[in-house]
């Protein structure tokens, strides 16, 4: 595995299951990232709005499509999730194609075995 240096993505995806409708990714976050240096100074943690931004990465790459947000039924962040301290960290994501060609997604970020973030809402294509 090559080593994450400053400047690159927030996150790796270091392996990838894809069965049927369900998706685990084990990720890599990178604590150098410069997201980091404006949230929080002093006090990383990594952002909402990132954890959000790997279920649809995570998602595209699996599927091989372009995808945007189409709506959030239910967002819960739980655990902030502090680089310096946990750099692993594992997405579990099941979905199905729904009218409209979007996709339903229900997915959960965790560290260890505490759940930091839940999402449930659709994508559709980019």
């Amino acid at each position: 595995m090559d080593d994450i240096k400053k400047n690159d993505s927030l996150f790796k995806i270091d392996n990838l299951e894809h069965h049927e409708s369900t998706i685990q990714a084990s990720l890599n976050i990178n604590k150098n990232s410069d997201i980091f240096s404006g949230h929080f100074p002093g006090q990383p943690v990594v952002p909402g709005a990132c954890m959000l931004q790997i279920v649809k990465d995570v998602l595209e790459t699996a599927l091989n499509i372009s995808l945007r947000l189409k709506k959030a039924d239910y967002l819960k962040f739980m655990v902030m999730i502090d680089p310096e301290k946990t750099q692993a960290a594992l997405l579990d994501l099941s979905y199905k194609f729904a009218e409209g060609d979007s996709i339903a997604v229900n997915a959960k970020l965790s560290t260890a075995d505490i759940v930091c973030f839940k999402f449930q809402g659709q994508f559709i294509n980019a």
